[in-house]
């Protein structure tokens, strides 16, 4: 496929990476040359300096043969022309623009549309990233909580504990533990190694464990690995923006909230928007500030600003100050993996949460969601099977006898409001929507077809 990527920041390379990595013919369009050559050095891509929105620019980055543009730019307005262009212009097939100000957002059904902007998918990070930290704050325990099927069905990452009921076991006797519960173990991950799992395979202390199951099953799930932390109630949440708004706007009736912000004028408006939450002017990195507002008490510290050293560095005071659980945002991926796991409990890639919900546009075949996991080297995806045996690789055949390529599971399937948990004499239908897990990214072509329709395959 030939994509056109409007910004080289650290959302588009990442984008170009995973994209150019699956065979598609990526161009990315950037004014800073310098930041283009270093994306280059490193990924087969073409790069177009200049202007994204403007018409020549797109011209010269093949806007005319081009299926899709995606617009990931830092600059809204930018955005939103480039789509317009693109559509005036080239007809290009789909256009996904990045929208952070909730401004747009809250009139988008007038503004986005042919009749519109031409937009076909508006992604907001803000919205996505501030969801994610919803689901972690109502699932205490929890390192990843991703929905499926409409929130019928949740995957969980959970970091197996000694003394938990499965640890030192073979995942065969999950059943025995649980016999009300279904629920498949979908990948392991143990020393950052990736383990398919087999009814053998010995759950360890320290192990990542992905499972799938209904929601309503998910914490019974999680006491199997390690013993289940209370609910949480008090929340300290430092940065004031787009995310940490959104954020309070979502938890405010449910949690005790409150949210330090610097800038005084920021802090008014955001005491004129929120209910319940208490807004404090200051630094989040102020140790009289944190013991002042208790933080001893606090169950989760949520840094949330955009400067990464300053997120880990009111984290790491937050925990030695007796703060129950800390997470931060961490936008530099070399960072990530420094912190994760140890004073910081959490580390949130806001990149990695935006890529997954873009390639869920960009996926063929009917794929409705996409989550881009460990730092993207794995793939969580909901895709819908149609066709019949005839016509397609998967409809119509017990689960064991597809053929999947290397380090692919199926999880779950949900069938109209049925979930059915993956299980070898299960048979697909038309319409399913089956949930996958891969381990290996590189084998993602060959799942989109295993769900493409063809004429037979006899």
């Amino acid at each position: 496929m030939k994509i056109i990527i409007l910004g080289a920041n650290q959302v588009g390379s990442a984008l170009a990476e995973t994209l150019a990595n699956e065979a598609n013919d990526i161009t990315v369009v950037d004014n800073d040359a310098e930041k283009l050559q270093e994306l280059k050095d490193h990924i087969d891509i073409g790069t177009i300096v200049g202007e994204a929105s403007h018409p020549d620019v797109l011209e010269r980055a093949g806007g005319e043969d081009a299926e899709m543009i995606i617009a990931v730019t830092e600059s809204d307005e930018i955005n939103m022309v480039a789509c317009r262009v693109a559509y005036s212009l080239f007809q290009t097939p789909k256009k996904i623009c990045r929208i952070r100000s909730s401004s747009y957002l809250v009139s988008e059904r007038l503004l986005f549309g042919k009749n519109g902007i031409a937009v076909d998918v508006v992604i907001s990070p803000e919205l996505i990233i501030s969801s994610y930290i919803s689901r972690l704050l109502d699932l205490p325990g929890a390192l990843q909580v991703l929905d499926f099927a409409d929130g019928k069905v949740q995957l969980v990452a959970v970091k197996a504990f000694y003394g938990g009921p499965l640890v030192g076991q073979e995942i065969r006797l999950l059943r025995q533990h649980m016999p009300s519960v279904d629920t498949r173990v979908a990948a392991i991950f143990r020393k950052d190694r990736p383990i398919m799992p087999e009814g053998s395979t010995v759950i360890e202390a320290d192990d990542e464990v992905f499972f799938i199951a209904p929601r309503d099953d998910i914490s019974a799930c999680m006491s199997e690995l390690r013993r289940l932390d209370r609910p949480y109630k008090r929340i300290m949440i430092a940065g004031g923006g787009n995310i940490g708004l959104r954020l309070t706007e979502d938890i405010e009736h449910r949690y005790q909230v409150k949210i330090i912000e610097r800038n005084p004028a920021r802090c008014d408006f955001l005491a004129n928007h929120l209910d319940h939450a208490i807004v404090l002017n200051g630094e989040a990195s102020q140790q009289d500030l944190l013991i002042e507002e208790n933080i001893e008490d606090t169950d989760v510290f949520l840094a949330l600003t955009n400067d990464d050293e300053a997120n880990i560095m009111s984290s790491l005071l937050a925990k030695r100050l007796g703060a129950k659980k800390v997470m931060a945002i961490i936008n530099n991926p070399a960072y990530v993996d420094l912190v994760q796991g140890g004073e910081i409990d959490i580390a949130i890639s806001p990149q990695q949460a935006t890529i997954g919900s873009l390639l869920t546009h960009v996926r063929r075949g009917d794929v409705v969601k996409v989550h881009s996991l460990r730092r993207g080297a794995a793939e969580a995806i909901e895709a819908v099977a149609h066709g019949d045996q005839a016509s397609s690789k998967v409809v119509g055949r017990a689960i064991e006898t597809i053929d999947l390529p290397e380090g692919t599971t199926i999880g779950a399937i949900v069938r109209n409001d049925e979930v059915l948990i993956a299980h070898d004499d299960i048979v697909i239908e038309s319409g399913d929507h089956v949930i996958l897990f891969l381990i290996d990214r590189r084998e993602i072509q060959k799942v989109e077809q295993l769900f493409q329709v063809g004429f037979s395959f006899f």
